[in-house]
């Protein structure tokens, strides 16, 4: 009998997503759903479902929708232009309060966390983001503790990361912290990323 998925990570497309934002942190978190015992499993999905183009020309067709994406226990917004649409749609923010109440762990590279400060989700807490979007971020919340230093900030339920391969970084520690460290590491070696898990 095949061992039943019960751990599922969610990755939101939409369009203008930055690449690196998303496939980076798909393909970590892919790498150690193919060898974990635990047998995660990553999802992509859209508003509707359809395809995205993303932030350089790259078209995405993502496996779902959002309404059909069922139970998550990790969702993470990618960046790229495309948050500050987001950011500023209240039906979106709206589904980002319902999804914090149901899903345990919220995360967010780059500009994908201005989303989750735009719905208020951050409020009083420590965050970070791409080196150029602190005044945006502080902009939509400014009780939100910005940290300028940190490749990412695990809160608990909530994780943020810098840009591009702090997204790489920031998807190695949730990793370690789902599994174990040396899953994280096997992922690292496997993708010949440097940074060392935490």
């Amino acid at each position: 009998m095949a061992t039943a998925r019960v751990l599922r990570i969610g990755i939101l497309c939409f369009d203008d997503v930055d690449e690196l934002d998303l496939v980076g942190t798909h393909e970590v978190l892919t790498t150690w759903a193919e060898r974990s015992p635990l047998r995660p499993e990553v999802i992509t999905f859209s508003a509707d479902g359809a395809g995205v183009r993303c932030a350089h020309g790259l078209r995405l067709l993502p496996d779902t929708s959002a309404d059909d994406v069922g139970v998550l226990h990790v969702l993470i917004w990618p960046g790229g232009p495309g948050t500050r649409a987001l950011a500023t749609d209240p039906l979106h923010l709206a589904w980002a309060r319902t999804m914090r109440e149901r899903t345990p762990l919220l995360a967010a590279v780059s500009t994908g966390v201005l989303a989750l400060a735009a719905a208020g989700l951050l409020a009083g807490r420590p965050a970070t983001t791409r080196r150029d979007a602190f005044d945006e971020l502080v902009g939509y919340d400014p009780t939100v503790l910005a940290d300028t230093e940190a490749r990412f900030v695990d809160d608990g339920d909530t994780v943020t990361s810098g840009a591009g391969s702090a997204g790489m970084d920031m998807a190695l520690h949730l990793v370690s912290r789902l599994e174990n460290l040396e899953a994280a590491t096997q992922v690292r070696f496997r993708l010949q990323h440097d940074p060392v898990p935490t």
